[in-house]
C-alpha cells in the first residue's frame, strides 16, 4: 500500500485492482545494470507478494522522473525509484518473515474469506509441511543496500 499510495501522491500514477489476490512468492528480476540497491542479488530473485491490487506499470515505466529497478512476469512491478534518488518504491514484501504468508492464508481462512494458497511456498504446494524462506538474503541485501548507499 505504501508504494502505491507513494507513486500516486508524488507521480499521479493510479492503482488497479486484480480480478484475484497477487499471493506467495514470485520470480523477479533486475531490469537496470549497476543499481546499488540490488547490488549483490542474482539476476532473477524470489520475493513475497501479498496485494488485491497493483500500480499502472507502463505509466511508472514511461515516467520520465521514475525508474523500474525490478519486476515479475506474474507479479508486475516489485521495485522503482525515482531518478533523484529521494523515493523508492517496492510493491513486493522482502521483510516478511518465513510463516507471514502462512498465517495470512489461515487467518483468512479462519474468517471464510475467500483466499487461495500461497503460490510457491509451501513444499510440493502442501500447507501441512513447513514453509522454506527463500527470499531472506534478498531481504538482508536490499536493506543493507539501502542504508548503506542512499541513507548514509
Amino acid at each position: 500500500w505504501g508504494a502505491q499510495a507513494g507513486l500516486y501522491h508524488y507521480y499521479g500514477i493510479e492503482k488497479t485492482n486484480l480480478e484475484k489476490k497477487l499471493f506467495g512468492i514470485y520470480p523477479h528480476y533486475k531490469t537496470t545494470i549497476g543499481e546499488p540497491l540490488l547490488r549483490g542479488f542474482d539476476d532473477i530473485f524470489p520475493a513475497p507478494q501479498s496485494r488485491h491490487t497493483r500500480v499502472d506499470e507502463d505509466a511508472v515505466k514511461n515516467h520520465e522522473k521514475l525508474l523500474v529497478l525490478a519486476e515479475g512476469k506474474e507479479a508486475g512491478l516489485l521495485l522503482a525509484k525515482s531518478l533523484d534518488n529521494k523515493h523508492i518504491f517496492m510493491t513486493g514484501h522482502l521483510e516478511y518473515d518465513t510463516e507471514t504468508l502462512g498465517n495470512e492464508y489461515r487467518r483468512d481462512l479462519d474468517k471464510g474469506l475467500p483466499i487461495e494458497m500461497p503460490l510457491n511456498y509451501y513444499p510440493d504446494n502442501d500447507p501441512w509441511q513447513k514453509p522454506r524462506s527463500t527470499w531472506r538474503s534478498h531481504a538482508h541485501l536490499f536493506f543493507s543496500n539501502w542504508l548503506n548507499y542512499y541513507v548514509y
